[in-house]
């Protein structure tokens, strides 16, 4: 993990879409951050680690991890830049719920909770703006939870497909940064079960992969597979 002090560069709060903030609000987050590069697997917020900051995420992929009593690992989801990470420490401020963890080089930068919990209060506009933006990904999650919840497995695979071409690659064509067991993880499947299911879709082309390459072929059949199964 590597640390770079901010120095007076509000660029990314741009990017955030908020520019309801006063200078000096700008200059009280500026003060309260601190810009880090993660490596892949590196973790940024660990679950059942003190709920501290809310991290921005500049650069990168991510997935939140969630680890149970048995030590079974569920993706709850992936996203990518740009995002607001750890929104929920906003709200419930004693430990992290979910570990969040880079899947490649992510630019990240940490801004300590109380200030950004102060400024909530402060500027109607600068909550609803934050708010909106955390509201809308875990939005994401519940959906993934509906999918692993109704969905038989082939469903849920074409699912995440869907949801990382449409949502973290943003083309049909995409280089996964994921490895063949998180992506189980994140379809709530075996791996073995994933593979087949990728093996057959590639052979009926639906999904053309190689090694970490992949193309969705057939959307509409995919699209047709996650509605009916």
């Amino acid at each position: 993990m590597k640390t770079n002090i901010l120095t007076n560069n509000s660029s990314w709060l741009s990017e955030l879409a908020l520019p309801n903030l006063t200078k000096d609000e700008i200059k009280t987050i500026e003060q309260a951050s601190v810009r880090l590069t993660f490596k892949k697997s590196e973790t940024i917020l660990k679950q059942g680690g003190q709920s501290t900051h809310i991290a921005y995420l500049v650069q990168g992929i991510v997935k939140f991890n969630f680890e149970n009593e048995l030590g079974r690992n569920l993706i709850l989801t992936v996203v990518s830049a740009p995002k607001i990470l750890g929104g929920a420490n906003l709200l419930y401020q004693h430990n992290n719920l979910f570990s969040i963890i880079a899947i490649e080089i992510c630019e990240v930068i940490l801004v300590e909770s109380p200030v950004i919990v102060d400024l909530l209060k402060q500027n109607a506009h600068f909550s609803f703006t934050t708010l909106q933006l955390t509201s809308e990904m875990y939005k994401k999650t519940i959906l993934n939870f509906v999918s692993l919840a109704f969905k038989h497995k082939e469903g849920r695979i074409a699912d995440i497909m869907i949801y990382l071409a449409e949502n973290v690659y943003h083309n049909n064509k995409f280089q996964l940064s994921l490895t063949r067991k998180e992506l189980a993880e994140f379809a709530g499947c075996s791996s073995e079960n994933l593979i087949m299911t990728l093996s057959r879709w590639n052979k009926e082309h639906i999904i053309h992969n190689n090694g970490k390459a992949f193309e969705i072929v057939d959307p509409d059949k995919l699209k047709l597979i996650s509605r009916n199964c």
